[in-house]
């Protein structure tokens, strides 16, 4: 929704048939990657990121999470298995010559690829900005790469961990079901479920961290226009699938219609969400 905030709420895919891939990439870094900034931010301060603070970012994509850490002297690694269109624009953004950027590192591949260097230190943060907790599969998909990346981690490092807050104060959620509805009959009916209170403490006890706190985050979507509410939503990638089994006209057709009750008089489209987050200690 990575972003932003929408990418990991359906099983990932493979781009759909014609997809520039590339574009679809700078409408993410352009329009829809921002959405989460408050999330961001949020954990940012409440960790006191800076100086010192050693962050691997586990779903990295374009990297706008990790350019604000550093931005505050944090030494950055971001891995993602996902586009390489995203990491590109990740490895731009973060490209060395800048004091602030000179520790980032942009791996494709998994959290095991981004293991310290034997002189290295470990991290002593941990984050996974893309919201679980929404689609069959996410969660066991996130305790995968927790397993993984934990490790890789100092002894009671902070881990965190994001979802969607309640159906009712997420007004994306009914745009999302769009995609659902269109992509059942190639997907084999899986989707959007209603997030659980306690999804994210139950995959962090599973994976054997220490549940702490917790908060949530108001992070509207908010667009100047149509066009951009359309480019932003399907640069998560969550409608491609439905572009498979229907086309993408039918997609367009539908998710116009399902953005429309969110277009304001001026022409913005604006939906309101709120995000939750999780902090976990390692053992």
């Amino acid at each position: 929704m990575t972003p932003a905030g929408v990418r990991q709420h359906l099983p990932r895919t493979g781009p759909a048939l014609g997809v520039d891939r590339s574009a679809r990439a700078r409408d993410w870094a352009e329009i829809q990657e921002r959405m989460l900034v408050p999330l961001y931010e949020a954990v940012h301060e409440r960790l006191e990121v800076g100086r010192g603070t050693r962050l691997l970012g586990l779903g990295c994509g374009a990297g706008l999470a990790l350019l604000l850490a550093a931005s505050r002297g944090a030494s950055v690694t971001g891995v993602d298995s996902g586009a390489r269109e995203r990491l590109a624009l990740a490895r731009e953004r973060l490209r060395p010559g800048h004091a602030a950027r000179a520790t980032a590192r942009i791996i494709e591949g998994s959290p095991r690829d981004a293991a310290p260097a034997p002189a290295e230190p470990a991290y002593n943060l941990l984050t996974v900005f893309e919201p679980a907790g929404c689609a069959t599969g996410d969660i066991e998909g996130l305790e995968e790469r927790l397993a993984a990346a934990t490790p890789l981690t100092e002894r009671g490092t902070p881990v965190v961990l994001v979802g969607w807050g309640p159906p009712e104060r997420c007004s994306t959620s009914s745009v999302l079901r769009v995609a659902t509805k269109l992509a059942d009959p190639l997907r084999g009916g899986g989707g959007l479920r209603r997030a659980r209170r306690d999804d994210l403490e139950e995959a962090a006890q599973r994976c054997g961290l220490r549940p702490e706190g917790s908060g949530r985050v108001a992070c509207p979507f908010g667009y100047a226009d149509m066009d951009s509410a359309m480019r932003g939503m399907l640069s998560s990638g969550l409608f491609d699938a439905a572009v498979e089994a229907t086309d993408q006209a039918q997609v367009d057709k539908e998710l116009t219609e399902a953005l429309h009750p969110h277009r304001r008089a001026d022409g913005t489209v604006w939906m309101p969400n709120v995000f939750r987050y999780l902090i976990a200690r390692t053992p």
